[in-house]
């Protein structure tokens, strides 16, 4: 009867969910509780890692364009926009905040595409750095002592100083922790900086780049993770499986402050002086709890 059910509602016949859907989110309905990713902060904006500080608020996105007006989305006429500043190197991430209820496993799915502002009359395959995502996770306060907070990365590498690269990557290593203010509540780390990204072991892909600047064609995505083991379980971008036996996460110890965090984001980056945009078509979270 679930797969009746779901097999019937356009809307969710799309993704591949578990038995709970945590949240369905279409951005045809407005932004869902996706939010700019703040850096920590006390007393003063100043104290804010300047990774942090360069990002901005993602939006509601027709995809317009200049040669045949807008886009839209996969069924819609509205996605989520992700958009960097116009400087090489330049990121910005949207987050949805959330907790969960057991531990247990979790998928993510996703409708994406990926384009650079189009202020040329040429492809501009080459312009955008990345795409990728993340989980921030923490275990429940009765974990007792050993806890970790997990933070499972994975970014498309597309092109790297104008070359094009065209391979997945993740990231088990973050910056130094450091203390914000004076009250000892608050830490901060850049989780996102540009280093200490490696391989995905068979992680090359070529994604469908359509031939001129304003068309695009939509990817779907999916990433399982079991938060009992806090390991991931499987990651796929339209037909390719991949191999996630060498893949592992940022592990830190537990914050005394984020206990059954469970956070989800989305983020892009430029590798040129023009932005880079990203696009959610829409987003489904869903577990086996």
């Amino acid at each position: 009867m679930r797969r009746a059910i779901r097999e019937a509602d356009p809307q969710l016949s799309r993704f591949d969910p578990l038995p709970r859907i945590i949240c369905l989110d279409d951005f045809d309905r407005g932004m869902c509780g996706w939010t700019q990713l703040v850096g920590n902060y006390e007393h003063s904006l100043d104290a804010m890692l300047p990774g942090y500080a360069q990002h901005s608020h993602a939006m509601l996105s027709t995809l317009p364009n200049w040669d045949f007006g807008s886009h839209g989305g996969v069924d819609g006429s509205y996605a989520l926009k992700i958009a960097t500043r116009p400087k090489t190197g330049a990121q910005n991430v949207a987050i949805k905040r959330l907790t969960f209820r057991k531990a247990g496993p979790i998928r993510l799915e996703t409708y994406f595409t990926f384009k650079p502002e189009a202020t040329e009359l040429q492809l501009s395959e080459t312009d955008i750095r990345s795409f990728g995502f993340l989980y921030d996770l923490q275990v429940g306060d009765q974990h007792g002592t050993g806890g970790n907070r997990v933070m499972p990365h994975l970014r498309f590498l597309n092109a790297e100083n104008g070359v094009h690269l065209q391979k997945w990557q993740f990231k088990r290593e973050t910056t130094p922790i450091k203390p914000i203010g004076t009250a000892g509540k608050t830490m901060t780390h850049y989780h996102l900086a540009p280093t200490d990204w490696e391989d995905l072991p068979g992680g090359e892909q070529r994604l469908c780049y359509n031939e001129i600047p304003t068309k695009v064609n939509w990817h779907y995505l999916r990433f399982d993770f079991d938060l009992a083991t806090m390991q991931a379980t499987r990651f796929q971008v339209n037909d390719r499986v991949f191999d996630m036996s060498t893949y592992d996460c940022i592990r830190i110890p537990a914050m005394k402050n984020l206990w059954c965090m469970l956070n989800i984001g989305f983020f892009a980056e430029t590798d040129t002086d023009k932005r880079a945009f990203a696009y959610l078509d829409s987003v489904c979270l869903s577990g086996d709890f």
